[in-house]
């Protein structure tokens, strides 16, 4: 089965977790896509969704579902997305699609977080995967020495040879060459440092449920 098709068959498993009459979390990336796909089929029994990036927003109304903004909506009882890594116990590293900042929000006005992704994103200690953390210009280079100085490698992400800019007019930063082995207190220091905006560590706003895409069909790991 190709990447493709296990993306498409997980996307289609987190339907199971919609409720009719209710307004939707969507997250963003390739995975993510293939659940808005599958959204659209059932978008006439759901009032709509919130939506973590303007590419999920136009990918939801390109299908027809209507896209309501966070701050109108108290409460989301499910919210779906993807992970570059999630461990064992439900914690992620997330961002590597630039959204991460809107991905914690729209994850802590959720009642559930439901990670969908393929068997290769399940790791023992997260970490592999550069690690992404949305700043805000002024601070990169001190952030970037605050990284290095616990062993890590702080690098802006690029796109078109210059600094990508997110969906809040920020940059990122990936880190690499850090294992992290305890994600609640790590998210905790990285957030305090000034200039930080979100860190792509998903550990107070940790997933529930991951439905894992394996050769042998959807895996559902509860935390």
């Amino acid at each position: 089965m190709t990447q493709d098709e296990l993306k498409t068959q997980v996307g289609q498993a987190a339907l199971a977790y919609v409720q009719p009459g209710t307004v939707v979390g969507v997250g963003t990336g390739s995975t993510v896509n293939k659940f808005i796909e599958a959204l659209a089929t059932m978008k006439d029994q759901i009032k709509g969704a919130v939506s973590s990036s303007e590419a999920s927003t136009a990918r939801l109304k390109a299908l027809g579902i209507a896209v309501f903004d966070s701050n109108t909506v108290a409460r989301l009882d499910v919210y779906i997305d993807g992970a570059d890594e999630i461990d064992h116990a439900g914690y992620m590293v997330k961002g590597g699609g630039a959204a991460l900042t809107r991905e914690k929000i729209v994850a802590a006005q959720s009642a559930q977080f439901v990670c969908i992704a393929d068997a290769s994103k399940l790791v023992t200690t997260l970490g592999t995967f550069p690690l992404p953390v949305e700043v805000i210009p002024m601070a990169s280079q001190r952030i970037q020495a605050q990284f290095e100085a616990m062993g890590g490698t702080a690098r802006v992400r690029q796109q078109g040879g210059v600094p990508l800019v997110t969906d809040n007019g920020q940059i990122i930063l990936d880190v690499t060459g850090l294992q992290i082995s305890d994600p609640l207190a790590f998210e905790s220091a990285v957030n305090q440092w000034p200039g930080v905006v979100t860190v792509g560590v998903f550990a107070h706003q940790k997933a529930t449920t991951c439905l894992l895409a394996t050769t042998e069909g959807v895996q559902t790991l509860s935390f």
